[in-house]
């Protein structure tokens, strides 16, 4: 079937005496109908027993880049999970994992892996490189669950189903955000294609508060010291005091912000900020999540921190909301100490959301009497979309038919243009608004505009 590729039985040896003892070990153990002895097809149906399922989870680890660990990590942990309680509707889950690097040849070679190792599903996985990856996919018609968004492929190919917005949300909701309190914002990105989209998606939502677009600061993807980038953000804002003045009463500079994206390198950015900074006004700062979280937060000074007061935007509910609290347990339970899951990372945050996504749908084939959890019988739920599904409240319900998803050109394939608003306060992360922010008319005005 299309998707998956039953394992060849293993070939017996030609010796008499070995013929015989694997015909009797054979008739033995076809009770338990092992796979090794050639079952029939169908014969699991007979004694109650179901097909396992394969997926794969695939993320850049020990790059010089942008590294996502927690994701394979948490991927491996529901596996843990769900086996623990007989499997999903008694389908054992098999998880395969992959290291991206943050190369796109290798993000090719794990595509082709899911393809060779009879994967149903890439689940829950990060790449900034669809293009290499989706087309392996896309040949043997494997569904794309719940990615990253890191891609653009990601909201345009028709074999994947993203649970948020990707950065085209996140983006857009953190100019929104702004618009309210900055008259003057400076946006700092990695100097990459996909970089290249973060300034007119910032500006979109910058827009809807009638603000001036963001001054556009390119940065090295995988720089350790950013000390010119936030010499001309601070320019850019009006902070040097030589020329624009001092600080107000409050100590910040009249609607001064700096927005940073940097993936794993806004540390290293916010490090340089903090040393500039002390020559100048008080700027305030922002982010978004997967650039900046609470563990960002804690290393770089909590309270006395350069991030204390910032803007930030996510896809989800702030961290310590009780409906994160099952992915916690699980986390807790089956993780085993594992340092490379922090339940506050978005990756992590998405992973689960997309595991939970494939719960339900192989749930709901076996509702329906499918025989075989297929990658084109997943393809076909999710297309038809019978059912919402529900995420426990970490996002909308969600479901992709052409009606669910948004009139944008360039991102076809969103669903889910939900963001959250948060803030630093007292060294942790808190929601600055309570519930979700829509910024689907933000985007689709971007289109309406280009």
């Amino acid at each position: 079937m299309t998707g998956r590729r039953r394992p060849s039985p293993r070939p017996f040896s030609h010796a008499p005496a070995v013929a015989i003892a694997s015909a009797v070990v054979c008739t033995a153990v076809i009770a338990s109908l092992l796979s090794g002895c050639g079952s029939l097809p169908g014969s699991s149906g007979d004694s109650g027993e179901k097909e396992p399922v394969t997926v794969m989870t695939w993320a850049p680890q020990d790059t010089k880049a942008t590294n996502m660990p927690g994701m394979p990590a948490m991927a491996q942990a529901y596996a843990r999970w769900v086996n623990s309680r007989g499997g999903i509707d008694g389908h054992h889950l098999r998880v395969l994992t992959c290291n991206e690097r943050n190369d796109s040849v290798t993000a090719q070679q794990c595509a082709q892996r899911a393809v060779d190792s009879g994967a149903v599903a890439v689940v829950g996985s990060y790449s900034q490189f669809g293009r290499s990856f989706m087309s392996p996919l896309e040949i043997k018609g494997i569904p794309f669950i719940g990615g990253y968004g890191a891609s653009d492929e990601e909201f345009a190919s028709p074999l994947s189903y993203p649970v948020n917005g990707g950065q085209a949300s996140l983006l857009a909701g953190n100019g929104r955000q702004l618009a309210r309190d900055c008259k003057r914002v400076a946006l700092v990105r990695p100097d990459t294609l996909q970089g290249d989209q973060m300034p007119a998606l910032l500006n979109s939502g910058l827009q809807s508060g009638h603000r001036h677009p963001a001054d556009d600061i390119r940065a090295p993807e995988d720089g350790t010291d950013y000390t010119p980038e936030v010499t001309r953000a601070l320019d850019g804002v009006g902070a040097d005091p030589a020329v624009y003045g001092t600080a107000d009463a409050g100590g910040a500079a009249d609607g001064s912000c700096v927005a940073a994206s940097l993936g794993d390198h806004t540390d290293a950015f916010f490090d340089s900020f903090r040393r500039l900074q002390e020559d100048s006004p008080k700027v305030r700062i922002a982010s978004v999540l997967g650039s900046v979280g609470q563990s960002l937060v804690n290393r770089t000074g909590g309270t006395s921190g350069p991030l204390e007061g910032a803007f930030l935007t996510g896809w989800y509910p702030v961290a310590s909301d009780a409906r994160w609290e099952p992915m916690r347990k699980v986390i807790h339970d089956h993780a085993f100490g594992d340092n490379r899951i922090d339940p506050a990372d978005q990756g992590v945050q998405t992973t689960w959301i997309a595991y939970t996504v494939l719960r339900a749908l192989i749930e709901q084939l076996d509702d329906e009497g499918t025989a075989d959890i297929t990658s084109h019988a997943l393809q076909r739920t999710l297309d038809r979309g019978d059912r919402a599904i529900d995420t426990g409240g970490l996002t909308p319900k969600l479901r992709w038919r052409d009606d669910d998803m948004l009139a944008v050109q360039d991102f076809p394939r969103i669903v889910n243009a939900m963001v959250t608003y948060q803030a630093v306060r007292g060294g942790q992360l808190v929601a600055a608004k309570e519930g979700f922010v829509n910024v689907t008319k933000t985007l689709e005005q971007r289109h309406t505009d280009t």
